[in-house]
C-alpha cells in the first residue's frame, strides 16, 4: 500500500504561509520558518479538538547519536521545538544513544513500548527485516542525497517504507539525511587488496558482507564501542559517521588514516547514511489527524536542518584532521570497479530474501536506471533476476 503523506508535500500555499508566519509569536515564527524551508509552505499548529490530545502526548525518543556530538545537539534542538509547533499536543523527551536501549535494540524497544520513538540509523534494520538493507545506503548503490529523494518520492519508496515500519509496529514519520560514512584505519589501506585480512568494524548486513567478500575480517559493534576497540587495537579499522562527529569523538587519537573512495564516489559503502524518525503506532494513533500531518512536515524540516548543519560542521572538521596529522587516502576508480563487482551480486541476494525486500529494491533499480541518475544500465544487471 502506498501512502500519500510524503514528508516533502505542501500543506498550504504561499499566501497562507506568509499570513501564518506574520501572526505567529517570534519564537514560534522562527521554528515555523525552519519547518517551511524549501517548500514555501508554513506549518500552522493544529487546533486540538479532543480532551486526550489536550492532555499532551509525551514521546520518549532515543537517538543513535552519542551525547555532546553535533548530531545529538541538532536532534535535541529539534525535539524541544515540537511541543511549541504542535501547541502542546506532542512533546518529545530526547535520549542519547544507549540511554534506554542498546544500539541494535531500539526498534524492539519502540515496538514494545519501552520507548515511544526512535531517531536511529536505518542501517541497523537488516537484523530485523531483510528489506531494511534498502532503507539506507549500501555498497555502490544510490550515492547522492537527491537520488534517495527520487527513490522515495518518484519511485514510491516512501510508501513501501511506511508499510515495512507498520509491520514492525511503528509509524515512519520521515527519513533524515545525515552524511556519508568514513572508514578510520590504524593502517594505510591504499587499494582494494589492502583490505584482505583487516579486522574491520562494519554495521552488519550487506555492508559487512561486501567487505568480507573483499577479504576483510568484519565484526559488528555498536557505535559506542568503536573508539575503545580502535584504541585497544582489537580492530584495525572501523566504519563510523562523518568528519565532524568523528573528530569530536576523538578518532584522530586512535587512527592515523581516513579511507575514502575515488573523487567520483567519495564513499563506496554508505554514501548516504540515512536516519529515520518513527513512533510507536499506538502513540501515532493518539494524535489528531492534523498533528499526524504536521509531524511528517516537522521531520522533513528537521532532515533539511540536520543535513545542512552536519555539512557545515564537516567543512570545519576536515582541516582539524589535517592539523592532527591524519592522512586521507582516496582509493582509485579501479578499486571502485572491483568493489562494484562484488557488491552487485549481494544486492540481488538480499533483495531476493523476501517479497518486501524485492519490491523496495525494485524502486532502487528504477532510480539507478533513471536517465537523471544513470548509475547502472540494463546490461550491468542482465545476469541477475529479481523475484517479485
Amino acid at each position: 500500500m502506498q501512502d500519500d503523506k510524503h514528508p516533502s508535500r505542501l500543506i498550504s500555499d504561499v499566501a497562507s504561509s506568509t499570513e501564518t508566519l506574520s501572526k505567529a509569536p517570534a519564537s514560534r515564527r522562527s521554528f515555523l520558518k525552519t519547518a517551511a524551508l524549501g517548500s514555501a509552505a508554513a506549518v500552522a499548529a493544529p487546533w486540538i479538538g479532543n480532551a486526550q490530545a489536550q492532555e499532551g502526548i509525551r514521546i520518549r525518543m532515543q537517538s543513535s547519536w552519542p551525547p555532546g556530538t553535533p548530531g545529538y545537539r541538532i536532534f535535541e534542538k529539534w525535539a524541544q521545538g515540537v511541543a511549541e509547533a504542535t501547541s502542546g499536543e506532542v512533546s518529545i523527551e530526547p535520549f542519547p544513544a544507549g540511554a534506554v536501549a542498546g544500539a541494535f535494540e531500539v526498534a524492539d524497544a519502540v515496538r514494545n513500548g519501552v520507548l515511544d520513538g526512535q531517531n536511529w540509523f536505518t542501517v541497523y534494520w537488516p537484523g530485523k527485516m531483510p528489506a531494511g538493507v534498502f532503507l539506507t545506503a549500501y555498497p555502490m548503490g544510490l550515492s547522492m542525497p537527491h537520488q534517495w529523494d527520487i527513490m522515495f518520492g518518484a519511485y514510491g519508496g516512501f510508501g513501501l517504507a511506511k508499510d515495512l515500519y507498520r509491520k514492525q509496529g511503528q509509524e515512519m514519520l520521515g527519513y533524515v539525511h545525515h552524511d556519508m560514512n568514513l572508514i578510520h584505519s590504524k593502517k594505510p589501506l591504499r587499494s582494494f587488496d589492502d583490505f584482505k585480512g583487516i579486522k574491520l568494524r562494519m554495521p552488519g548486513g550487506i555492508v559487512a558482507e561486501t567487505f568480507a567478500a573483499a577479504g576483510a575480517r568484519t565484526t559488528l559493534l555498536p557505535g559506542s564501542e568503536v573508539y575503545p576497540a580502535l584504541e585497544k587495537g582489537t580492530i584495525d579499522a572501523a566504519d563510523y559517521t562523518g568528519a565532524a562527529n568523528n573528530f569530536e569523538l576523538g578518532f584522530w587519537q586512535v587512527a592515523d588514516y581516513i579511507i575514502m573512495g575515488p573523487p567520483s564516489t567519495p564513499c563506496l559503502h554508505q554514501a548516504v547514511d540515512l536516519m529515520d524518525i518513527s513512533v510507536n503506532r499506538r502513540v501515532y494513533e493518539r494524535m489528531s489527524s492534523q498533528t499526524q500531518d504536521l509531524m511528517h512536515d516537522l521531520v522533513a524540516a528537521y532532515s533539511r536542518e540536520h543535513y545542512a548543519a552536519i555539512q557545515k560542521a564537516n567543512a570545519e572538521a576536515w582541516p582539524k584532521f589535517e592539523e592532527k596529522g591524519v592522512e586521507v587516502i582516496h582509493l582509485t576508480e579501479n578499486d571502485a570497479d572491483r568493489f562494484r563487482e562484488i557488491a552487485v551480486p549481494l544486492w540481488f541476494k538480499w533483495a531476493n530474501k523476501d517479497k518486501d525486500a524485492a519490491r523496495l529494491f525494485k524502486a532502487h533499480l528504477d532510480t539507478m536506471m533513471d536517465p537523471a541518475v544513470a548509475l547502472i544500465t540494463p546490461e550491468d544487471i542482465k545476469d541477475y533476476e529479481l523475484n517479485l
